[in-house]
């Protein structure tokens, strides 16, 4: 479960840098009222957790993964 929301929230950081490179356009900061509000800086704190976390799906035996 845990890997499924952190893929997820990476996702969404991928879009959302995906969007600030192409558009100059931050989805989140939008969406939150700019980059430095307080429910801004929580989702990219949980968007770089999750990515942390994924690293971890490179280093796991392949078994584990099919569970």
């Amino acid at each position: 479960m845990i890997d499924r929301i952190a893929l997820i929230l990476t996702i969404i950081g991928g879009i959302n840098w995906g969007l600030v490179g192409i558009f100059k356009f931050d989805l989140v900061a939008w969406i939150c009222g700019g980059q430095t509000a307080v429910f801004a800086r929580i989702i990219y704190t949980l968007v770089c957790i999750a990515a942390i976390w994924c690293i971890s799906l490179l280093f796991r035996n392949s078994e584990m993964l099919e569970d």
